[in-house]
């Protein structure tokens, strides 16, 4: 059975989706809580497009076949594995060849199958459909080391809305976001991973956000999601400097100091090399509340040069003790930046 991209959001809720494409693929990028279950493996994949190439359609399908035969039944096994009450979504790039054979294959075992039409290609259609929404984003700004990721968690946690575009993106942002992280996702994955979120929320309601800039790490926002983020009203996070270093201490002062010294060569040239310099002997005697003080000599050199950019969009400045959210929690929930609030 065939089935469109609105009834597969619907039914994959209570029927497991199952990828079909080669493990390259999925890796690439895949539905989330997707299976996978390659009908070709990568090596195969090119053996067969290639064939495709030179030989024809025909002579393609011959070369799948003859691929896939000796692997049969352990996939037609994994399909039973992951199927529930033997029934499951199925889908391949496209919605053709490689969805079509497996469905056949596995449904002569019993095992009921949904056909996504158009294939993991119409589900990334509605994935960048998903960034052009008018989503009431409320843009949660403040210097380095201020606590905004710990504040949308408290907000998350009073029952608000929230995108944490750094934990999807596994990487805090800054030249150290990636220590002590586990590896990032390709920015398609993190597409969709971003698009499940806004799925998952009422857009006529407000969302709470952190203010990133297009590139969090190696994952790029979509230009239009960006664009919407970067034009929403702002709440200003206010931390005295000293307890944004603390709380920075606590947070990579458990890292490698290789790995905190190898990641602010990154910023060389905009910290200074004679600050460069006092950074790193600070560090490497382990004095890393004076190394990354003067770290964020740059960062806050950086942030206030960004704010200029977006005094008009500032609707509230609250200050912080960077220590109980609790006070400021109040504060944001009362905010209204949009009607309807």
């Amino acid at each position: 059975m065939v089935i469109s991209p609105e009834e597969f959001l619907s039914l994959r809720k209570s029927v497991p989706v199952v990828d079909v494409r080669s493990e390259g693929e999925f890796q690439s990028g895949h539905i989330p809580g997707a299976a996978n279950i390659p009908l070709l493996n990568n090596t195969e994949r090119a053996t067969v497009g290639t064939d495709y190439k030179q030989k024809g359609q025909a002579e393609a399908i011959k070369t799948g076949f003859r691929l896939v035969g000796p692997r049969l039944v352990d996939i037609i096994n994994e399909a039973h594995r992951i199927a529930s009450h033997n029934e499951m979504v199925v889908h391949c790039w496209r919605g053709g060849m490689r969805s079509t054979f497996f469905s056949r294959f596995v449904e002569m075992t019993g095992i009921k199958t949904h056909q996504l039409k158009g294939g993991y290609k119409a589900y990334r259609t509605i994935v960048h459909g998903s960034f052009q929404l008018p989503l009431k984003l409320i843009v949660i700004g403040g210097c380095t080391g201020s606590g905004k990721t710990e504040i949308l968690q408290a907000l998350e946690k009073a029952g608000e809305q929230v995108i944490n575009l750094e934990g999807l993106a596994r990487h805090k942002g800054s030249v150290f976001g990636g220590l002590q992280m586990p590896p990032q996702p390709t920015t398609e994955q993190f597409e969709n991973d971003l698009f499940e979120v806004i799925h998952s929320l009422d857009t006529t309601r407000r969302i709470w956000i952190e203010d990133e800039s297009i590139a969090i790490g190696k994952v790029f926002l979509p230009l239009a999601f960006w664009k919407a983020l970067s034009a929403g009203p702002v709440i200003e996070i206010d931390v005295d400097k000293s307890v944004r270093v603390h709380r920075l201490v606590t947070e990579y002062g458990q890292s490698d100091p290789t790995d905190f010294l190898n990641a602010m060569t990154g910023i060389t040239k905009k910290l200074g090399g004679q600050h460069f310099k006092a950074a790193k002997e600070k560090l490497l005697a382990g004095d890393w509340s004076t190394a990354i003080d003067i770290v964020l000599t740059y960062y806050d050199k950086a942030y206030r040069n960004g704010l200029e950019r977006k005094q008009h969009r500032i609707i509230r400045r609250l200050s912080w003790d960077g220590k109980n959210v609790e006070l400021i929690l109040k504060d944001l929930i009362t905010v209204k930046a949009h009607k309807n609030q």
